[in-house]
């Protein structure tokens, strides 16, 4: 019964928000939006504001499918309101969303689960020394701790152009992550429904998978799937479905990776809503996989959920 009110209910896909990823989420609730729509499912877009929760009564919600990117939809923060408001949803819960987008949070997970991850340090806005890194020496990766689609990211390959990159990081958030560079190849994997998909390779112009390679077509060629050993696609798989599992992640993700030059993966993040665009890399891994757009769309929504679940009834019936 449960199941049959939610093939019925009204899908709110929550795009856009007010993230510095607004556009991609945009792109990516449209092209959401045009899936359900093709299979016959009830389906509004709302961008998400300050008066989502108005919003999402007035167009009688019973599911939502989560297109937003970065803060206030990545991050757990809706997911919390959703839960409140007792709407299913789709993707991870909300410890797992906050701690896939805290990238030094899931760091130490990825380091206490044994996983293979670049070092780091974190730095604080106002830290001190011109290197004020204990351990790491060039070249590193400067990152915002809570930011996705590579903004405020850089490649520091000198000493001297730290300070710019820490600022930069500093505008998005007030600590950064300094990961080692890992010379070698950007490798990414889909999980969906706790299977890991087909590994996908990115190579994209000029060498760094930054934000403009990531959102323009002609910009990266991807290769589907990638040319590696059966070992490594093996063992790439392996990491991405343990690093999904690690942080408690549901539904559909993207673990990204950089292959070094010893031919072993090493997990650099977990995106827990991953892009749906034309360009984007979780459709491709699931096409690989015999997977097409549609039918990913509608088991991301089928997999929709609540945190929050009934009391044991053994328990209760005890009591």
């Amino acid at each position: 019964m449960a199941a049959q009110r939610m093939k019925n209910a009204v899908v709110g896909v929550l795009m856009g928000g007010r993230s510095a990823e607004r556009e991609v989420s945009l792109r990516t609730g449209a092209a959401i939006l045009a899936a359900l729509g093709r299979c016959g499912r009830r389906a509004v877009g709302i961008d998400a504001g300050g008066d989502l929760p108005q919003v999402l009564a007035r167009r009688k919600v019973g599911v939502a499918f989560i297109a937003l990117h970065g803060r206030g939809g990545e991050d757990g923060t809706v997911q919390g309101l959703l839960e409140c408001l007792g709407i299913p949803y789709t993707g991870s819960g909300v410890l797992a969303s906050a701690l896939a987008m805290d990238k030094k949070q899931s760091k130490w997970i990825f380091r206490a689960h044994g996983l293979s991850t670049p070092d780091f340090e974190v730095v604080a806005c106002g830290a001190r020394g011109a290197w004020p890194l204990a351990r790491l020496e060039p070249p590193v990766v400067v990152k915002p701790i809570c930011e996705g689609s590579s903004v405020g990211v850089s490649v520091v390959r000198t000493r001297g152009a730290l300070a710019r990159a820490l600022k930069t990081a500093f505008r998005s958030d007030p600590e950064a992550l300094v990961e080692t560079y890992v010379p070698g190849r950007d490798l990414t994997v889909g999980v969906l429904d706790d299977l890991a998909l087909a590994v996908v390779e990115m190579r994209p112009r000029g060498g760094f998978y930054g934000y403009e390679p990531k959102y323009n077509e002609g910009w990266t060629e991807y290769l589907v799937p990638a040319p590696l050993t059966a070992r490594q696609t093996a063992r790439t798989r392996e990491l991405a479905l343990a690093a999904h599992r690690a942080l408690g992640c549901r539904g559909a993700s993207r673990v990204d990776f950089r292959l070094d030059e010893r031919g072993r993966p090493q997990v650099i993040e977990v995106n827990t809503i991953p892009g749906m665009t034309a360009t984007s890399l979780l459709p491709k891994s699931a096409a690989a996989a015999g997977i097409g757009f549609d039918d990913l769309v509608t088991r991301i929504l089928a997999a929709a959920r609540l945190d929050i679940s009934p009391r044991c009834p053994d328990r209760e019936g005890a009591r």
